[in-house]
């Protein structure tokens, strides 16, 4: 019995060993940085120790630009697992919130994140020169308007480099006027957006997009009853008139599911991975 127990011994020791070797050159986590002076202005980093010039996934959460948060595991479970495994950085933000903040600030809280991932990317064995902006919701609103800013010329002394692209995940509102002339408008739209014309104009990444953009792959759910399908195949449109290479991509889940079963859905994932794939291979 004892040559058994010892090699039952050794080899328990052994797997312990490897899970825990494994553990430990899985990832490093960096919590709380602080991108700028208000403490919301935090972002958390996820690294893969082996990482070196890696692409690095910058995430905006949603919650109805009102709240939401960066560590949720709902926004963060999944990717996080599934884009570390095949040798990303991944960073999830937080940003200033209604009522204290407009989304005109909220999208400038955006681009100073995006400023601080470049100069510190490398540090975390990211390359600051591929970035790729990712956001779900009120987030996937953020980051469509941080482009149709950037077409403007609006952020080319702020953005060392340009981001290799963008996934917008279900996002009903790229026409803010469209949204808020109707007769039907929700009433977290109205309280995000306001009464002004002029800030719905803005804010509505369709009207505020001037020029050419990195590549854009709008996520829609097909379960939602205001069709944002329809709103990014408009969005697509007005896109792809100024050269830029746009992909809608339909997916017969809730507007929660696209954004929690993104790094668990295999075929949902494969799908968003083609895309990331692409414009990697189209910047190099």
């Amino acid at each position: 019995m004892r040559p058994l127990l010892a090699k039952f011994c050794k080899l328990l020791c052994v797997a312990i060993t490897t899970c825990f070797a494994t553990n430990a050159l899985a990832n490093n986590e960096f919590n709380d940085l602080a991108y700028g002076n208000d403490p919301a202005q935090t972002l958390d980093v996820y690294s893969p120790t082996a990482a070196k010039n890696a692409p690095v996934i910058v995430l905006v959460h949603g919650g109805a630009w009102r709240f939401g948060d960066k560590g949720n595991r709902a926004v963060v479970k999944h990717k996080v697992a599934h884009w570390l495994n095949n040798g990303y950085v991944f960073t999830s933000l937080n940003y200033r919130m209604l009522p204290a903040a407009d989304l005109l600030t909220q999208a400038q809280d955006i681009v100073s994140a995006i400023q601080f991932v470049q100069t510190n990317a490398a540090s975390w064995g990211g390359d600051p020169a591929k970035v790729i902006l990712m956001g779900h919701s009120a987030g996937a609103h953020l980051v469509a308007l941080v482009n149709a800013q950037a077409s403007t010329g609006l952020l080319d002394s702020k953005i060392a480099y340009p981001w290799l692209g963008t996934v917008a995940l279900d996002s009903a509102v790229y026409d803010v006027i469209k949204v808020m002339r109707a007769t039907n408008t929700p009433r977290l739209y109205k309280r995000a957006f306001g009464e002004d014309p002029a800030f719905w104009q803005a804010t509505s990444p369709l009207h505020v997009l001037a020029g050419k953009i990195p590549p854009l792959l709008l996520v829609c759910s097909e379960k939602r009853p205001d069709e944002p399908c329809a709103q990014a195949l408009q969005f697509q449109k007005r896109v792809e008139s100024f050269g830029t290479n746009v992909q809608v991509l339909k997916k017969s889940m809730s507007h929660r599911n696209i954004n929690v079963l993104l790094g668990k859905d295999e075929a949902y994932t494969a799908q968003v991975d083609a895309f990331l794939q692409q414009i990697q291979k189209n910047r190099s």
